[in-house]
């Protein structure tokens, strides 16, 4: 029987295993019996290079983890040989490079099941999910997408800007006498001599 010790170190893996499998993008599940140390240490690399968790665990372990996280389904996969590939922030990555390995090596190594995103998910998916481009690829799309558009409207809000500063230096170089000629159109009334304005005074009274 093991020891409290023992029992409290595989709790404390199970609870480590199920915390990062609640919080992963995506994990994939595979047999890889058979593998030799080269095929291994170059697939581990790869991991690395996509940031991508991968470990070996014991099967019990792994049910044991996947109960608490949420992920029910797994138990009839869950048998022989198993090695979790898991992805915090990237959904496609694991299944990427799982699926690459698993095309070179059909005899030796088998995607058993996977999850995403807090639900299970089969081999099935799994494989359509590795067809898609990887995270790079699908964010310089998505820029290059965004790009167009906002190159358009930089455009026309330049091509805006010069007509309006175009019609505003034209506007303001117009010489006064042209803008108003007002003055000259109509000028002041000249004011009669009082003489000849109102004669009333030298006039006779009648008699």
């Amino acid at each position: 029987m093991p020891s409290a010790k023992v029992l409290e170190q595989k709790k404390q893996l199970v609870a480590e295993l199920a915390e990062k499998m609640k919080n992963a993008s995506s994990g994939v599940l595979v047999d890889y019996k058979g593998i030799n140390v080269a095929d291994d240490t170059q697939l581990r690399a790869e991991m690395r290079k996509n940031n991508v968790d991968y470990k070996v665990i014991k099967n019990t372990l792994i049910r044991f983890a996947a109960k608490e996280a949420g992920l029910e389904g797994l138990d009839g996969v869950l048998e022989g040989t198993t090695a979790l590939a898991i992805s915090a922030d990237d959904v496609i990555a694991p299944a990427k490079v799982v699926a690459e390995f698993a095309k070179k090596n059909e005899d030796i190594y088998n995607i058993k099941a996977g999850f995403m995103d807090g639900k299970v998910v089969s081999v099935e998916e799994i494989m359509a999910l590795a067809n898609l481009p990887s995270k790079e690829v699908l964010l310089g799309k998505l820029l290059g997408g965004l790009q167009g558009p906002i190159f358009g409207l930089a455009l026309v809000l330049k091509a805006i800007a010069e007509k309006v500063e175009k019609e505003g230096s034209v506007d303001s170089s117009a010489p006064a006498t042209e803008a108003a000629p007002a003055e000259e159109a109509a000028p002041a009334e000249v004011e009669a001599p009082a003489s000849e304005a109102a004669p009333a005074e030298d006039a006779p009274a009648a008699e």
